[in-house]
């Protein structure tokens, strides 16, 4: 019999791994839906959904990113490279909107 291990860690990016995993589910749906040769405006739908959970996902990444790696620089003196990674992250998601 297969002991379950209840001690198990939950990990540190728990909500974006669910998203991460809704996102795929649907990236099969679409697959599914292209492979179907189903409307156009529906598959487009169901991507930009996809768009839209994958925003949802990177936020929830950062604001761990923040909340963990950010507080401990401040705390060990590194803040100002965690800024400029921030920083740089930020012109990047400009870029994509």
């Amino acid at each position: 019999m297969k002991k379950s291990n209840t001690n198990k860690k939950e990990p540190f990016h728990k909500d974006a791994l669910k998203l991460l995993k809704t996102a795929r589910g649907h990236i099969d749906g679409v697959i599914n839906m292209i492979e179907d040769e189903r409307y156009c405006i529906d598959i487009s739908n169901q991507i930009l959904a996809i768009i839209a959970i994958l925003k949802k996902a990177n936020t929830s990444v950062l604001n761990k990113h923040i909340d963990r790696c950010v507080r401990n620089a401040v705390n060990s003196k590194d803040v100002d490279e965690k800024i400029a990674e921030l920083q740089n992250i930020m012109k990047y998601i400009e870029k994509t909107k």
